[in-house]
């Protein structure tokens, strides 16, 4: 929590964020156009935005480009804003994520436990439903293999295709939405877990891709809830309150 307030603390740092809020996956030269400073000053801030966990990077050929990652900012929310207040803070938040149009969506969040479990927990149908406001997915994982979201009434949310498995590291899954016909329209997007050891914790990254330029935000809009809904399960054993976990309750 410290080093999020001390990022955001910085009116320069925050003038990062939200450029990457208005455009992510943004080169270290784009943003550098955009502030009247040096490059090393512009590179110092993403320095410190990266390290309190705000911006994630990713290579793709020779550019490295900067995402902005809500997780942290979604845990600050979760920890000190009310279950009853939750639902207007979330819903005002909807409204402005709603002028977003990405083609790729990186989260990344860091959980006290090992790859093995943090694999489980992604993996396995039962506790997978503890944190995806209580969907439930087909057990097979296998590579090539088919799968589905339902609801606990059994009515189908989503379906896929593994395509990639190995364990505990690494898992891709193509995803089709198919609880509204706005979502359906949308097509078959890919979503990719990878997860690193980092000492007696786990780094999580989740990039959501292959998305139509000014996708529908319900496919990717989840995902703060869902990782800090992971996380409190896998560190605490508790069930953490969300607007989505509300919508089975």
């Amino acid at each position: 929590m410290d080093e999020i307030f001390k990022a955001l603390a910085d009116p320069t740092r925050r003038s990062l964020l939200d450029e990457l809020f208005r455009e992510d996956g943004q080169t270290l030269s784009a943003l550098e156009s955009r502030f009247s400073m040096t490059r090393f000053g512009v590179m110092k801030h993403l320095n410190q935005l990266e390290e309190a966990g705000l911006v994630v990077t990713r290579r793709r050929g020779r550019e490295k480009l900067h995402f902005l990652n809500p997780v942290p900012i979604r845990l600050v929310h979760d920890r000190w804003v009310s279950k009853y207040a939750e639902p207007w803070a979330a819903g005002l938040s909807d409204l402005k994520h709603r002028l977003e149009s990405e083609m790729e969506k990186v989260f990344e969040i860091y959980i006290k436990t090992t790859p093995e479990r943090l694999w489980e927990a992604i993996t396995d149908p039962e506790i997978r439903s503890k944190y995806t406001f209580g969907a439930r997915y087909s057990p097979d994982w296998a590579p090539g293999s088919r799968y589905e979201m339902s609801t606990p009434d059994a009515s189908l949310l989503a379906e896929g295709e593994t395509l990639e498995a190995d364990p505990p590291h690494r898992l891709v899954q193509t995803m089709v939405a198919l609880w509204g016909e706005d979502v359906k329209a949308e097509g078959t997007s890919r979503i990719t877990w990878e997860i690193e050891p980092v000492g007696d914790s786990c780094r999580l990254l989740v990039t959501h891709d292959q998305l139509r330029e000014g996708a529908n935000e319900q496919l990717y809009g989840g995902w703060p809830m869902i990782l800090s809904g992971l996380k409190t399960w896998l560190e605490s054993g508790e069930l953490l309150t969300t607007p989505g976990s509300l919508l089975y309750a």
